[in-house]
This record gives structure tokens, sequence and C-alpha cells, in this order.
């Protein structure tokens, strides 16, 4: 497991063990701002680390075809070799070209069947690093996408009883102060 689905495990984790807002349907977590962060944070570093493997692994796919290319280069100049052995004598020479023909004919067969598989693998190896990364940023942006909606409900529950708050305080001084005009507090700046 990479350390990258180890911190998802662990964001997954806090946030399950985190605890209901009171008077909620408690679809809404009370979270340790600091701790999330450094969670967030460390899934943050550790995510370009992740993307490097999997491009290391991509850009063996050329080491791959290098390495196909050389085998079937390998094979031509031996079928070449065996061709100019034969063609020195004079009595074998059809043979001899028809020899190389079929060697050469096998040697590009081959090369060719080890650069498609090579091919082929590489070109799966790509498009699994592709979906992982993708999966792993998908998974990152659910993360932040529940932490914002989380701290906005949050923030308009705090906002809500502040307003509370005000009204009681308002009604209470019209109560103490009846004949009174009671005007709202503005804000001094």
């Amino acid at each position: 497991m990479s350390r990258i689905e180890q911190l998802i495990d662990e964001i997954e984790n806090y946030i399950a063990s985190c605890k209901p807002q009171a008077f909620t349907n408690n679809r809404k977590l009370i979270v340790d701002k600091d701790e999330i962060e450094e969670l967030l944070a460390e899934l943050r570093s550790r995510t370009p680390d992740e993307i490097k493997k999997y491009q290391k692994i991509i850009s063996n796919q050329e080491a791959i075809l290098t390495s196909a290319k050389d085998q079937a280069d390998a094979i031509i100049e031996q079928a070449n070799k065996q061709t100019d052995e034969m063609v020195n004598e004079h009595e074998i020479m059809q043979r001899a070209y028809k020899k190389a023909s079929e060697i050469i004919d096998n040697a590009n067969a081959q090369a060719q069947e080890i650069i498609d598989k090579a091919s082929a693998e590489a070109a799966a190896v790509q498009s699994g690093a592709i979906r992982y990364t993708d999966d792993m940023l998908k998974n990152l942006q659910t993360i932040i996408s529940h932490t914002v909606e989380a701290s906005n409900s949050r923030q308009s529950a705090f906002m809500g009883s502040l307003q509370n708050i005000y009204e009681v305080i308002t009604a209470n001084r019209k109560e103490l102060n009846p004949d009174e005009l009671i005007q709202p507090v503005e804000d001094e700046e």
C-alpha cells in the first residue's frame, strides 16, 4: 500500500472518529482543524513523489523498447553473418540466399513480436499509472470537498447561534427599558 493510500485511510479514519456536532443530523462533524490540515499537507507533499514513481515506471518502457531493438539487431546481425558465410561457397549459393532470407524474416518477426509485446506492456503500465493517479486525485478532491462542506456548515450554524443570542439580548434590553428606543449596535470602524 502506498503512503498516499495510507494517508487517505488515516483521513477517513480520523473523520470517522470525529464527534457529530450537537443538534445536527449526525452529518456535521467537529473536526480538529490542525490535525486535518496536517494530514492534508502530508498528502499534498506525498502526491508528487507517487507521481514521480509512476513516471519512472513509464520511462522504463523506453529501456524495454531499446532492449528489444538491440536483441532484434543482434539477431539480424547474426543472420547477416550466416548469409555471408554461405555466399562464399559457390555451389550452395542458392540455398544460402534462401536460408538467409528465412533467417532475416524470422529475425524480423521475432523482433517485431518483442517490440509489440514491450509496447503493449509499457502501454498497460502507463494506463495503470494514469488510472491510479486519477483515483488518488479523485479521493483527495472528495476529501477536500467534504471538509469544505463541513466547515461551511459549522460557520453557518455559528452565525445562526450568534444571531439568536443577539435577538435575545435585544429582547432583554427592551424588557429592561420598555420606554427607551433600542437602536441596533453599529460596527465601530
